[in-house]
């Protein structure tokens, strides 16, 4: 594993573990996996206490999460095996696919269960708000990773600069287009906080360029592989002069042969750099993928809870920012095999 990508992983982590404790908890499915709430134990080993921490990704099959589930389980597994006494245990609780009515059932179900904190990657802040508001008015914890709620009472958040990352794309961009030619923007839905943060990104920076225009930003609301695809194929068809693709997210990536006819014509810089993604890059279809600390959403986010309720120590700031893994043919297959550790079987 690469030094960046191990300062993402333990960043934070490191000082943590200098005061942690906990054990490792969870099925493989989203249902309780242990007891809820902080109690004292007999054991072979005598007294202890056990800390339960919820934990709600976005979605149950996307590989970025499940990266996440294994870094919340190792976090919970390092604490254990550091401190004597002292339980941690991951209460997995993530949609099959992405549903923030679902995240907020679970949020509520995990607060009347009394854990010891909760972890999100919100899929809508403002619908999950109100219910992260009702945890931590019930003196649960809360932090979110990935994708924020800031109006939620939530202690801090963990992941990356949105505005930063669409900087980083249109950087990496603009470097193999040697600053001149016309680029395209791909988004999501443009209701997205974090997706908006990350198209301003992309802007902004190429505005540094005299010789990069911005011919304009396309939406497809239903992110899905296929009509992204579609999408980027259907655009370079009518606006061939286009040489340059900025992605402010990988999901065209995800499917096959989504750059036929594309490739041919325009360099490509897309976030996340999931195994699909990595593909394009050993074809030389993608120039560069700039990633996100999947395994570290998790890992950090334990590591913070923990901190907090054992140690009674918040993090220095509200917005702890992770460093981009930056992916090209040269450490393709090196971060590649990062993925047989995060998310086994989905490469």
């Amino acid at each position: 594993m690469n030094t960046r990508v191990m300062s993402t992983i333990f960043g934070l982590g490191a000082m943590a573990l200098l005061t942690a404790c906990g054990n490792q908890g969870g099925d493989n499915s989203s249902t309780d996996s242990g007891t809820s709430g902080s109690e004292s134990t007999n054991g072979s080993g005598g007294e202890g206490t056990t800390y339960t921490f919820g934990v709600i990704a976005k979605a149950q099959a996307n590989p970025v999460f499940q990266a996440a589930r294994t870094g919340a389980e190792a976090a919970a597994k390092e604490l254990s095996e550091q401190n004597d006494g002292i339980t941690v245990e991951i209460n997995w609780r993530t949609p099959a696919t992405e549903d923030a009515q679902k995240q907020a059932e679970f949020v509520e179900l995990l607060t009347s269960q009394g854990v010891d904190g909760i972890a999100i990657s919100c899929s809508d802040a403002n619908l999950l708000t109100s219910s992260l508001s009702g945890a931590v008015s019930s003196n649960v914890p809360v932090v979110t990773f990935d994708s924020d709620a800031a109006d939620s009472g939530r202690f801090a958040y963990y992941g990356v600069d949105d505005k930063a990352a669409g900087a980083k794309v249109m950087e990496e961009l603009a470097a193999q287009m040697n600053g001149q030619g016309v680029v395209a923007v791909l988004s999501g839905n443009p209701n997205s906080a974090n997706l908006s943060a990350r198209v301003e990104g992309v802007r902004e920076e190429a505005a540094n360029h005299e010789g990069i225009e911005i011919r304009d930003v396309y939406y497809v609301p239903t992110e899905t592989a296929t009509d992204m695809a579609a999408k980027m194929q259907q655009v370079q068809t009518s606006e061939p002069d286009i040489t340059g693709w900025a992605l402010v997210g990988g999901w065209p990536l995800y499917t096959d042969n989504a750059l036929d006819g594309i490739y041919e014509n325009a360099k490509v810089v897309s976030m996340d750099p999931l195994p699909l993604p990595l593909e394009y890059v050993k074809k030389g279809q993608v120039q560069v993928l700039v990633g996100q600390p999947y395994y570290g959403w998790g890992y950090e986010s334990v590591m913070m809870l923990f901190n907090k309720v054992h140690n009674g120590q918040d993090p220095e700031s509200e917005f702890n920012y992770a460093q981009f893994d930056i992916v090209t043919s040269e450490n393709v297959d090196e971060f590649a095999e990062n993925w047989t550790i995060w998310a086994p079987g989905s490469n």
